[in-house]
């Protein structure tokens, strides 16, 4: 691994070329105004359209993660969740008879054939514990899709918690992205009973904690008093009296990695810079495609500007 000295003077480079401010003008000019501020800012790297442009960013992140990573971490951090997700698609292409190409996210830490190779032969030596188990039960069982996401979300952060034991930092943001979650599955849900099956495990607020979300107005209120979630709470209760979607809390838990640097951006150290550099390019990647795909459906620019994650 390179040095993190050396790492935090290539950030700061590379910093230069982030879009930063320009990105809160996009959502009031037209796709191809967009797609041409882009090029002039080099995103891209040349790409002519929206997609493949976000791509090729994506594509060079990668790249620059898997040199510049302070630790074996951050890889893990950053990449194995990947695997996880791949080896679910794989999962349900299998069971549905279907192929899995449209669902593959970019290869993580497993080579995207070895994670194939398992679940078509079942065989899945040289696989962390938490795949190893979890593929061979997701085969085996009739289950739904929305059930078989949270069995791998479930392995995926019993690794990466395993993994990052010695990494406070990264697994408390584990803890608030799965916290912050449950809370978005149990507004959804009708009943306790409901959304019970669909939590996922890594997160610091309990099941009976969660259950109260379900009791009158004002106990529900109550049930997240003294935790950082009562700001979210707000923002998915305003929606479901409003019966409006969650699109505000759904930006908030894709949110929740950056949210948790930028407040804490003038005291960064160490290792921290690397991570806080990452979180927004992925945050500005994101924007860019939410921001083209929204302007060729025609929408307004407010509603755009609700979607879009937090900009570091």
């Amino acid at each position: 691994m390179l040095s993190t000295l050396y790492t935090n003077g290539v950030i700061a480079v590379r910093e230069k070329l982030l879009l930063g401010d320009k990105l809160l003008r996009f959502p009031e000019m037209t796709a191809e105004e967009v797609l041409r501020a882009l090029g002039e800012s080099g995103f891209g790297d040349g790409e002519q359209d929206g997609e493949s442009a976000c791509r090729a960013e994506e594509e060079a992140l990668d790249a620059f993660i898997r040199e510049y990573a302070p630790s074996r971490e951050e890889l893990v951090y950053f990449l194995a969740p990947r695997d996880f997700h791949n080896a679910k698609a794989l999962c349900k292409a299998k069971k549905l008879g279907t192929s899995a190409e449209d669902l593959l996210a970019p290869e993580g830490l497993v080579p995207i054939a070895q994670l194939s190779r398992a679940v078509e032969s079942g065989d899945c030596t040289g696989l962390c514990r938490e795949l190893a188990e979890t593929i061979p039960a997701a085969l085996g069982e009739d289950v739904g899709g929305a059930e078989l996401g949270v069995r791998f979300l479930n392995a995926q952060n019993s690794f990466l918690l395993r993994s990052l034991k010695l990494r406070k930092v990264l697994r408390d943001l584990i803890a608030e992205r799965t916290d912050r979650t449950n809370i978005l599955t149990c507004f959804r849900a009708q009943t306790f009973e409901r959304a019970k099956p669909l939590l996922v495990t890594g997160g610091k607020l309990t099941e009976e904690r969660l259950s109260k979300l379900f009791l009158s107005d004002m106990g529900a209120s109550d049930a997240l008093k003294g935790t950082p979630y009562e700001a979210f709470f707000g923002l998915c209760a305003r929606a479901k009296e409003s019966r409006l979607p969650y699109t505000e809390a759904e930006r908030a838990v894709e949110s929740s990695e950056a949210e948790y640097f930028v407040r804490r951006r003038f005291e960064l150290e160490g290792k921290e810079p690397f991570l806080y550099y990452v979180f927004r390019r992925r945050a500005e990647i994101a924007n860019v495609r939410i921001i083209l795909v929204c302007l060729n459906a025609g929408m307004p620019s407010y509603d755009i500007k609700k979607r879009l994650r937090a900009l570091p």
